[in-house]
């Protein structure tokens, strides 16, 4: 029987944490930040370091690291979501290349972090591998290559295309005909690392207050159920749960991804699969998967479920629909079959945060004192930690290279209201699931009108 729920496997491996104590009536700080997942973590980590006297108060509704940043597929890469053409068109291409170098130096911050916290988060730094199933994917993974090389990859080992028998030799994907690995990606136990930077964060002393729910921001307040904070500064991290703030309800889409993991893998079935690198995996469908091997023998893959809730509402604990389960279930037997003898033990979900551009934002209104970051699409086990140095040197007033990056001061037209919100997101993804299926079907190397209309209706 799967487990459903109880926010996710990486919590059901190590225990939900004890809680906090909660905000106990109203109280000033010099920085308030909501939100207590790695946005915000990161930020009052570099804060406290950077000033230890700041007095800086987190206030979460839930736990530390409830939401997608213990729910995650333990990427840990330098990929951001933001269109680089049109970033280069409006920033030049330079400050493109520089954000690119930003997010590959922030994977070697975080591993600094975790050696200097202490904090054992599984992580092994052993890169991402990209697989392509069919024509179509293969002709979009070399056209993929080649468009990350005119970005500066591909020389000196960074991104490395794949034959079939040298992407077997790596993992050995049924139907896996070329591949790409970049050395650019780390895996991690995201759960842990998050608990650990919370820990980390408490040490440094910084006040976090759990089961303290957040309902309105407003200049220089942070109005709770339990109290308002009143501070300068007010910082909402709250990515794909921001909609939850009084009148943010279209700011950024609430997006579902869903989960399952397997039971331990025998020694056999690792024999059929290979993956002795422990390298991350995805691939080159529209409605993409992402996958890890565990530090204790699984495989954990993850996919798109029901993409969205009318409302922009949110879960709370993690369970997602039978039919996603089976749905992602399928796809890792497809993947690999061997594992069709290996019970799946455990399946949750999440929400990430969409902008209606599908463009991160870091932002501070000096003026107001409110900041806001996230829209980080999938992509924010490290960007959260560009984001939060980022957010640290605008508090600080500090003019630095990460102020300059192109997503400082963005901000993205807010989304339709409902229906359209609705009735678009849930097109969007039933078209890519189809493209899929008719590109699987097919011999053409063409990418299917299908997605290509998706994409067009997303705005991608």
């Amino acid at each position: 029987m799967t487990r459903n729920g109880s926010v996710s496997f990486w919590y059901a491996s190590t225990a939900l944490p004890a809680r906090r104590a909660p905000l106990d009536g109203d109280r000033g700080a010099d920085v308030c930040i909501v939100g207590a997942g790695f946005t915000g973590l990161w930020t009052a980590y570099y804060l406290k370091r950077a000033q230890p006297d700041l007095d800086v108060v987190v206030l979460e509704r839930e736990f530390a690291g409830f939401g997608a940043s213990g729910r995650n597929g333990g990427w840990l890469s330098d990929h951001f979501t933001s269109p680089r053409e049109q970033l280069a068109q409006q920033h030049g291409r330079d400050a493109v290349i520089a954000l690119q170098h930003a997010m590959r130096a922030t994977i070697d911050e975080v591993l600094a972090v975790c050696a200097r916290e202490r904090i054992d988060a599984d992580q092994v730094h052993h890169g991402v591998v990209q697989v392509a199933r069919g024509r179509a994917q293969e002709a979009r993974l070399r056209a993929y290559v080649e468009h990350e090389r005119t970005w500066g990859y591909g020389g000196d080992g960074d991104m490395v295309a794949l034959a079939s028998d040298e992407m077997a030799a790596r993992i050995r994907v049924a139907g896996g005909s070329t591949g790409a690995w970049s050395p650019h990606c780390a895996r991690v136990q995201p759960a842990k690392l998050v608990q650990g930077l919370a820990d980390a964060v408490q040490r440094l002393g910084v006040t976090i207050h759990e089961s303290t729910t957040v309902r309105e921001v407003v200049p220089g307040q942070a109005r709770s159920d339990r109290g308002v904070v009143r501070a300068p500064i007010v910082l909402t991290c709250l990515e794909g749960f921001t909609p939850s703030l009084r009148g943010q309800r279209r700011s950024w889409l609430p997006l579902n991804s869903a989960m399952v993991v397997t039971a331990p893998l025998p020694d056999a079935v690792w024999e059929q699969i290979g993956w002795g690198g422990e390298e991350l995996l995805g691939d080159m469908a529209h409605a993409y998967m992402y996958a890890q091997r565990t530090a204790d023998g699984r495989i954990a893959l993850g996919g798109r479920g029901v993409p969205y809730r009318f409302g922009s509402r949110t879960d709370r604990f993690g369970q997602t629909q039978r039919a996603t389960i089976a749905q992602l279930t399928e796809l890792l037997h497809a993947f690999f079959p061997a594992t069709r003898a290996v019970a799946v033990e455990h399946a949750w979900c999440g929400v990430l945060g969409v902008p209606r551009d599908w463009s991160p934002a870091v932002r501070l209104d000096r003026a107001s004192g409110l900041g806001i970051a996230g829209g980080y699409v999938g992509n924010g086990l490290s960007t959260t930690n560009l984001v939060g140095r980022t957010l640290t040197d605008l508090v600080l007033g500090r003019d630095s290279e990460l102020t300059r990056l192109p997503w400082v001061g963005h901000t993205a037209r807010r989304w339709e209201p409902e229906p359209l919100r609705w009735l678009g997101a849930n097109l969007v993804y039933a078209l890519y699931r189809t493209a899929d299926r008719r590109e699987a079907s097919s011999d053409s190397p063409r990418t299917s009108v299908l997605a290509k209309a998706a994409q067009k209706l997303s705005g991608m």
